[in-house]
């Protein structure tokens, strides 16, 4: 769910790694298609590890020139693909403050994940300390470190990751798939055929907003509606405001701040976030204080659980609600986006979906939790996108627990590991044809069945640092895109162009995503 910071990838220690005069190894087997992989304690102890400094990468001068005169400065996804083919699946890549170990095959990626500690970190989100100092405010899960970054991801997992907590989500989810629907109906019934609905990303990423706040905030606001309130409209606008300049505070350093606009913009767009969401918190302590003196009982399915369990201050709750739901919208908005996109240039998989939907769910009966289990190429077509799109197309780690050995290269504490997952999900070793559409390679027993090492597709992460609202992402995904094939075929709009990817921190349509909905009656 999301953003990319709720699909990073994470996973707590799986062997038992060694310390001696040499660095660290994992001798847990490595296991993937082609046998096992089992790295000798007693054989490692005595190699000579190469360091850093034998990695093989591009220099300044020509990651500059890939960025801004190849072109991949908005395609640096695309820029994983050709660095691997170029130096090879483990090279280094430096530019302004960021010196980067890349790694990108599954198996590399699983060995930094095994030795990553028990407190794994993204990256050092500097910048949103130094605006967390700025306000006195507290530090939240992207910021905090150690012991109590574990002690408030504790405190948030239970509601939102326990599979007996789900059916809580369930009619709050319907309910904004149902405004969905209507939206997109009031769209196409105003277009010149009453049938085109325009930049169709614009909104799900309304729809991915409404759902996740739904949930975090108990209570609806708005984003579906056709005149949405002021402060959602605030709350819209300084979440895509902070996003888009949070990778650009951190190149420029703070001497330009004194000319440059962009920390001014961050700082606004953060104190706008955490006012709106402030008062939304504070309206439902405020209600729960009522309800409390009147002697009623006190429901609710996320906030007023954070709010009443005692594990986390108000400062936290404030802090915390506000990073979940930045990481919760674009998951959902931009996988559904490239769906529907897909779906609508490949009818004869459209079909396939629809008829599976129908004859579980007929007459539009909306699915359930019941359902799901019976619906798996609807499942397979989700999956299929999260590859050829995942979300955040490249995650980081920092070893701040432990010195690591990554393909017979030591590395000291505090270096930085960027996971190019695009590369690994786009590996014809791993998935044969990998630029295809073909939610086939998801079904079990079936000839397109796709053999892959579990480390190539981690679109929700794994172990302690995996992604929060995985959940509820699945269950908006599931049941919008169910529900759209109930009640619309999908087709281009006349025109229509092949649309590729960009990278804005995450991995989004280059151009609106125009489609035609035509009913289904």
């Amino acid at each position: 769910m999301s953003v990319s910071l709720a699909l990073s990838p994470a996973g707590r220690s799986v062997g038992r790694f060694c310390r001696t005069l040499s660095p660290v190894v994992d001798i847990t087997p490595i296991r993937y298609k082609s046998g096992i992989r089992e790295l000798n304690l007693e054989t490692a102890s005595s190699e000579k590890f190469k360091t850093i400094d034998d990695l093989p990468g591009p220099s300044l001068a020509t990651t500059a020139h890939w960025l801004f005169v190849k072109g991949y400065a908005d395609k640096s996804h695309a820029m994983q693909v050709e660095h691997k083919r170029i130096y090879g699946p483990i090279w280094r890549s430096q530019f302004g403050p960021f010196d980067l170990v890349n790694v990108a095959t599954p198996q590399l990626i699983a060995q930094v994940i095994r030795q990553e500690g028990r407190y794994p970190v993204r990256t050092i989100m500097s910048h949103w300390k130094e605006y967390r100092d700025l306000r006195g405010q507290a530090y939240g899960i992207h910021v905090d470190t150690g012991p109590e970054w574990y002690r408030l991801r504790s405190a948030l997992n239970p509601k939102m990751l326990k599979l007996q907590e789900v059916p809580a989500f369930v009619p709050v989810i319907h309910d904004v798939v149902s405004d969905l629907l209507t939206r997109l109906e009031t769209l196409r019934t105003r277009s010149h055929d009453n049938a085109s609905v325009s930049d169709v990303a614009a909104e799900l990423y309304k729809f991915g907003f409404e759902g996740i706040s739904s949930i975090l905030f108990e209570r609806r606001l708005g984003c579906l509606q056709e005149d949405i309130p002021v402060d959602t409209l605030r709350f819209i606008s300084a979440t895509s405001t902070m996003l888009q300049l949070s990778e650009t505070v951190l190149f420029f350093p703070r001497w330009t701040r004194a000319f440059l606009p962009f920390w001014k913009q961050f700082v606004q767009a953060w104190d706008d976030l955490y006012d709106v969401a402030q008062t939304l918190i504070n309206d439902k302590l405020r209600h729960i204080e009522r309800k409390m003196a009147a002697g009623e009982q006190v429901e609710g399915t996320y906030l007023t659980s954070l709010l009443s369990c005692g594990k986390l201050s108000k400062e936290e709750v404030y802090i915390t609600i506000t990073e979940i739901l930045l990481g919760g919208v674009d998951t959902t908005s931009n996988t559904l986006s490239w769906t529907l996109y897909h779906l609508a240039r490949n009818p004869d998989i459209q079909e396939r979906l629809r008829g599976e939907v129908t004859s579980l769910c007929p007459h539009r009966r909306e699915p359930t939790l019941e359902d799901l289990p019976s619906m798996p190429y609807l499942k397979a077509v989700i999956k299929e996108i999260l590859r050829l799109y995942p979300v955040v197309p490249g995650n980081g780690r920092v070893t701040l627990e432990n010195e690591v050995v990554v393909d017979n290269y030591w590395f000291p504490k505090e270096t930085q590991f960027h996971l190019c997952h695009y590369a690994a999900c786009h590996d014809e070793g791993e998935f044969p044809e990998p630029e295809r559409f073909m939610p086939e390679r998801w079904l079990r027993g079936t000839p397109s069945q796709s053999q892959h090492h579990p480390y190539s597709f981690i679109p929700f992460g794994v172990g302690v640092r995996a992604c929060l609202g995985k959940r509820v992402a699945e269950l908006e995904m599931y049941f919008a895109l169910s529900r759209i094939m109930q009640h619309y075929r999908l087709q281009p709009c006349e025109g229509a162009t092949v649309i590729e990817p960009k990278t804005r921190t995450l991995l989004i349509p280059s151009k609106p995503i125009n489609l035609q909905f035509i009913p289904i009656v």
